[in-house]
């Protein structure tokens, strides 16, 4: 396999776990925006912000220096690779694009490969990731793109526990540039071309984990959390494909194997959410005390695009409701109980 030369920007958790993941493989700079973050990394192999309790390899290097970043993504030995990943959360994601689009070369000698890791969607503007990409992102001429995704916390990644992730593009180059960087050892890469598919099952996954999460701080036991896990991919699978995605993409990793995840890891922000509501704290309280949550965001932007596509979205349409219109978690549950019978 190709070598390759990796470039991730974003020093968050997931940005520090797959920079991790990648440097046992390839030549690895992660850039923060925090010259301490940088600094902590390169001298004290633990990231002080994310996940600082973790020792990473030595051998991970970071920057804090745009300029040093973009050289190193864009300046690969001969006969490699280059790979970006953006390791953004979807709030900064439009704001790295521009940024790259002001200061990536016109031209290069080979081609770039781009991964987004984000999960979401706009609230305001419902836009996906790779909506968001291609709009910030001028058209270069040498610039392959895609979305790496699957079941995956950052800490177990960068504790070097095992993982199985998936990349979607219109490129094969760009996949086989991922397996290079990050397959083997710990880490299992697939490819699919569905990108669609692929992000939407990253996005609804946190709205069905917040879903898990009511229901288990109310206590309504492993019955009603299996009933909205199968019924919340039926749900996701429903408008992925009306969206244009696959059926057969929500049956894999980035649909059943990160919705799974999601709704039942102790690590799953958006699952603990769920479960602080559940057990009667207010929305407000609970970003206030730090919790952030893609699913927060992404419920009403889901809710919108299924009224607007013509899809059922229960359980979504419930979440709203607890979230932002004052219904009772007990009255959204009886309410999807009190639905018509219907076949499966």
């Amino acid at each position: 396999m190709a070598a390759v030369q990796v470039t991730v920007l974003g020093a968050g958790s997931w940005g520090t776990a797959l920079a991790a993941l990648a440097s046992l493989r390839a030549d690895t700079l992660l850039w923060a925006r925090d010259a301490s973050v940088a600094r902590g990394i390169n001298e004290a192999q633990h990231n002080p912000r994310y996940l600082p309790e973790i020792t990473l390899p030595p051998t991970v290097r970071a920057t804090a220096s745009w300029a040093d970043a973009l050289a190193h993504a864009t300046n690969a030995p001969d006969q490699a690779q280059q790979l970006i990943v953006l390791a953004v959360p979807m709030a900064g994601l439009a704001d790295v694009c521009r940024h790259l689009a002001q200061t990536l070369p016109a031209r290069t000698a080979s081609p770039i490969h781009l991964l987004w890791t984000c999960k979401g969607i706009t609230p305001d503007t419902q836009q996906w990731p790779h909506q968001i990409v291609c709009q910030a992102l001028p058209r270069h001429s040498r610039l392959q793109a895609g979305v790496l995704s699957g079941p995956s916390f950052a800490r177990e990644v960068a504790q070097g526990l095992p993982v199985a992730l998936t990349v979607a593009s219109t490129h094969a180059e760009t996949g086989q540039a991922a397996q290079a960087a990050f397959h083997g050892t710990q880490a299992r890469i697939y490819t699919t071309r569905d990108i669609i598919g692929v992000e939407v099952g990253g996005a609804l996954k946190n709205v069905m984990a917040i879903a898990c999460g009511i229901s288990d701080g109310l206590r309504l036991g492993t019955n009603a959390r299996a009933a909205l896990i199968t019924r919340g991919l039926a749900e996701i699978r429903r408008l992925g494909v009306a969206l244009g995605g696959r059926a057969e993409t929500f049956t894999g990793l980035t649909g059943l194997g990160d919705l799974v995840l999601t709704a039942t890891g102790d690590l799953s922000r958006n699952r603990q959410v769920g479960i602080a509501i559940g057990q009667g704290r207010a929305l407000d309280a609970i970003l206030a005390g730090g919790m952030t949550a893609e699913g927060v965001r992404c419920a009403q932007a889901a809710q919108t695009l299924g009224k607007r596509h013509g899809i059922e979205l229960p359980i979504t349409e419930a979440v709203c409701q607890v979230l932002f219109e004052g219904v009772s978690p007990k009255h959204a549950v009886a309410a999807l109980l009190a639905r018509d019978a219907r076949s499966e």
